[in-house]
């Protein structure tokens, strides 16, 4: 199985991820549009698909033949995007989307919420010895994806880059991180977080970037609209 993941890795480089995601409040929630969103992806050339929640891995999985980035976002009551962690935090939430038909597992790699090294050292080992499946640590630093690697983790993503309180802010991708992990770190760097245009893509794949992860600009219909009424003005 160890080549099975090695091949999957050499497969998806050079490929676009398309995020498909809704919370509850937003108005395409729902595993059906999920899949729909998933097909469309599929249709436009899209390399894999990143989704959340068991339910929705599943759905997806049953009809679209791409690799899925899963994550089990576990939600608070009071979610503060900055301080909580909620992407697969635990074995637990691994588990779920694994058996749903995950082919790589993304988790919260950050050292917010009071977490240290060794507590994301360990999810990951207890991941890794539990279960057949790549694992991808979400960053919001270097420092972090460094972190990561020594941790075990098969791939480092710019997930969480500005969404932390003690990374980078900015409207655009953070392309210099991206050019910090491919420099210091010998995993593959999936790259994620406002991109909302093909050249920024292409930018990040310039800069080494293993894939690129799109969402919003593509499957989040209000998001879009929000964009060009900004630009309007």
């Amino acid at each position: 199985m160890k080549e099975k993941r090695k091949k999957l890795i050499e497969d998806l480089l050079g490929g676009l991820v398309v995020s498909c995601q809704a919370f509850s409040h937003e108005p395409l929630y729902g595993v059906d549009v999920m899949v729909k969103l998933a097909i469309a992806a599929r249709q436009g050339g899209a390399s894999a698909i990143r989704a959340s929640w068991p339910e929705n891995v599943s759905a997806i999985r049953r009809h679209v033949d791409l690799p899925i980035f899963g994550i089990n976002k576990i939600m608070p009551e009071h979610y503060d995007k900055m301080r909580d962690v909620i992407i697969t935090p635990t074995l637990e939430a691994a588990q779920a989307v694994y058996y749903a038909g995950a082919d790589i597992i993304a988790v919260d790699a950050t050292l917010r919420g009071g977490r240290t090294q060794k507590d994301i050292s360990e999810l990951i080992r207890q991941i890794k010895d539990s279960l057949d499946v790549l694992v991808m640590g979400e960053v919001s630093t270097l420092e972090e994806g460094l972190l990561a690697e020594d941790g075990g983790a098969d791939i480092v993503s710019t997930t969480i880059a500005g969404y932390t309180h003690y990374s980078r802010k900015s409207t655009e991708p953070d392309y210099e991180l991206i050019e910090e992990l491919v420099k210091s770190v010998k995993l593959p760097v999936n790259v994620e977080g406002r991109f909302h245009r093909p050249e920024q893509v292409k930018r990040a794949f310039d800069c080494g970037a293993w894939t690129v992860t799109v969402g919003s600009a593509i499957t989040r219909p209000h998001f879009i609209t929000e964009q060009f009424v900004k630009g309007m003005k």
